[in-house]
């Protein structure tokens, strides 16, 4: 379990079983709901219902080659992703910062130290997520950061509420991809 400090105080750790019920709560106030609107991310206009479970979370948490990565301040949880060697590549998903602290630079730092994770620790030559395609200025902020659209697009899970419940019929998924 490493801790790195960062230049906003955060420090970082790998979630064990006992952050679960924190992860879920942040990741949905940070995609869901009205309180998801305090911050830029939101997908409250695209989707109601959970962005993740607790079953879902724990799964992950205990999965080898797989890592729930938590940015915390003082010891309160400010953002996570999971992060997971797929093959050459490490997959980036489930990246929450708390609403009300968007827009100030912790994002970009969640997401460098687990660039640094996969391509140091791991050896990963690609970080690979997916995004709703129709998130057009979550994808730009990914570009600026080095990702790169392929036009691969994956179809979204309709009927499965796991995922949440779509508000519109045109939601898919668009592969970005960066190399490490």
């Amino acid at each position: 379990m490493s801790v790195v400090a960062s230049e906003l105080g955060l420090t970082f750790r790998a979630a064990t079983p006992a952050d679960i019920d924190a992860v879920v709560a942040l990741v949905e106030s940070a995609y869901r709901g009205e309180a998801s609107r305090a911050g830029w991310t939101t997908e409250a206009d695209l989707l109601d219902g959970q962005r993740v479970d607790r079953e879902g979370v724990a799964e992950i948490v205990a999965k080898p080659g797989s890592r729930v990565l938590l940015a915390e301040r003082m010891g309160e949880l400010i953002a996570c992703c999971h992060i997971e060697v797929q093959g050459a590549a490490c997959y980036f998903g489930m990246f929450a910062v708390r609403p009300t602290r968007q827009g100030g630079g912790i994002g970009k730092q969640v997401l460098g130290e687990a660039e640094r994770i996969a391509r140091e620790e791991w050896r990963c030559a690609r970080m690979e997520m997916t995004v709703i395609s129709l998130r057009e200025e979550l994808i730009r902020w990914y570009e600026r950061r080095g990702y790169r659209r392929t036009g691969i697009h994956k179809p979204f899970p309709y009927g499965d509420e796991r995922f949440g419940i779509p508000k519109r019929a045109d939601l898919r998924f668009e592969l970005l991809v960066k190399p490490l």
